[in-house]
């Protein structure tokens, strides 16, 4: 065999401990010029899973985690968790995100829902019309289908 088919089989090799060590460690990686919207895809992937995985934790007014969450308190711990830090208040998750339509809403996107002006709650995005929320009180974090058409999207990151 010639250098010139080692190469390839050397960088086939490469590759698959490159992909085995993202899928061990949870890692994400981009490219050499990718976007920084690639980045926030991952990221708010990550928050979705995070989020998912807090099924059934009991609703709790102002907590944030990691076993009660209020609304707010499980998007800001899920992104934290995702590498993401967000402020707070779902009012203020709103005035910090990027504000999109809803025909560009992706999963992992936060969904307010509002009220004249004022945001009252918020959730993460997971395709098909559904969030993962901390309802209120007396209630679990659940996947739910989104009730009211008062509601408004942003893009984290």
């Amino acid at each position: 065999m010639t250098a010139q088919t080692h190469v390839p089989s050397l960088a086939v090799r490469l590759g698959t401990v490159c992909a085995l060590t993202l899928a061990v460690t949870g890692a994400t990686t981009l490219a050499p010029g990718a976007t920084p919207d690639a980045h926030a895809a991952a990221v708010a992937a990550r928050a979705l899973h995070v989020a998912a995985s807090k099924k059934g934790a009991p609703y709790q007014y102002g907590a944030t985690g990691p076993y009660r969450f209020d609304c707010s308190g499980l998007t800001l711990y899920s992104f934290k968790q995702a590498g993401h830090k967000l402020p707070r208040s779902a009012q203020q998750q709103y005035n910090s995100s990027r504000h999109i339509t809803a025909s560009l809403r992706k999963a992992g996107d936060l969904v307010f829902f509002h009220s004249g002006g004022g945001v009252y709650h918020v959730g993460i995005y997971a395709g098909e019309n559904r969030i993962w929320h901390s309802p209120k009180s007396g209630a679990v974090v659940r996947l739910e289908r989104i009730w009211s058409d008062n509601v408004w999207y942003g893009r984290v990151g």
